[in-house]
């Protein structure tokens, strides 16, 4: 039934969009080694980074892996996801019976506590989504949560829930050109919101773009959505993030990704970048109530 909804109201969105359209391999965990007074003062040292790697999972014909990235001083930069090449090959090419989307979820490392994100959930959609003529395309999904599984496994985007589901976070908390994108409502996900200036809505054919989700009137996850096709380009690619004003909860947040090949190891990789600390802000809604 979600389907119909989505198909329907989205449509409206995309119309509305469009008509704005101008031409525009796991490995351990492992622990930080404790280092002396003189290479703490080498600046070979000083800039090294250190990555911790979460958990590992069959993905198609290879694996995939989440991870992330520490600075000396145990602070997060960056965190992601890397799979195999091969793990482009032998995925599924139809939908379970009674299933809209394929899940892999992965726990990410300990190390990655210090950002909102408590687990990472890859989407394949291997005849996309909805809305048609702009998400209808082979894709995956890279759902970073910022909820633990459990009230996330809770979410039904039906009867009472699906008006749970609309409730909008305050617009302080909302990225610049993001919109909610109306019969988006998906059970253990939430809803939806697009970028209004993302190249799928003015011409282009979608390739990567960034999106949010929401529930209950907060932001719970960011995502890279990425083609198949996209990723048998090989592709280097990084944009910004839009950001909002506030945020509601502190942490650790990026300021961009990026989807990117590495040659020499046959993987892909994509990542949130640039993560900078950001402290809570109260909403101008609820300063008034005060």
């Amino acid at each position: 039934m979600f389907k119909e909804l989505f198909l329907t109201q989205s449509f409206v969105l995309v119309s509305s969009l469009l008509m704005l359209s101008v031409p525009i391999t796991a490995k351990p965990q492992g622990s930080p080694v404790k280092q002396s007074s003189k290479q703490q003062h080498d600046p070979l040292i000083k800039n090294r980074t250190r990555t911790f790697f979460g958990e590992a999972k069959k993905l198609g014909n290879g694996t995939i892996h989440s991870w992330v990235k520490l600075d000396r001083t145990g602070s997060p930069i960056s965190i992601g996801a890397t799979f195999t090449e091969d793990a482009l090959t032998g995925l599924p090419v139809e939908l379970p019976a009674d299933q809209f989307t394929i899940e892999y979820p992965l726990v990410l490392p300990s190390q990655a506590s210090k950002t909102p994100f408590t687990h990472l959930v890859v989407n394949w959609n291997p005849m996309g989504h909805p809305p048609e003529r702009i998400y209808d395309i082979g894709h995956f999904d890279f759902h970073f949560y910022q909820i633990p599984e459990r009230e996330r496994a809770a979410i039904t985007a039906r009867g009472d829930d699906l008006e749970i589901c609309r409730k909008q976070p305050p617009a302080e908390f909302i990225p610049e050109d993001y919109l909610f994108a109306p019969g988006s409502e998906v059970p253990r996900m939430g809803a939806h919101w697009v970028d209004k200036m993302a190249h799928e809505f003015h011409g282009h054919t979608f390739t990567a773009t960034l999106g949010y989700g929401s529930y209950n009137g907060s932001f719970i996850f960011i995502e890279p959505m990425i083609t198949k096709k996209f990723f048998e380009t090989r592709p280097n690619y990084s944009a910004s993030i839009k950001l909002p004003i506030k945020y509601a909860k502190a942490g650790y947040y990026p300021t961009s990704y990026s989807v990117k090949y590495n040659r020499i190891r046959k993987e892909y990789t994509v990542a949130l970048n640039g993560l900078t600390k950001r402290e809570v802000q109260t909403s101008l809604s609820e300063a008034g109530a005060q």
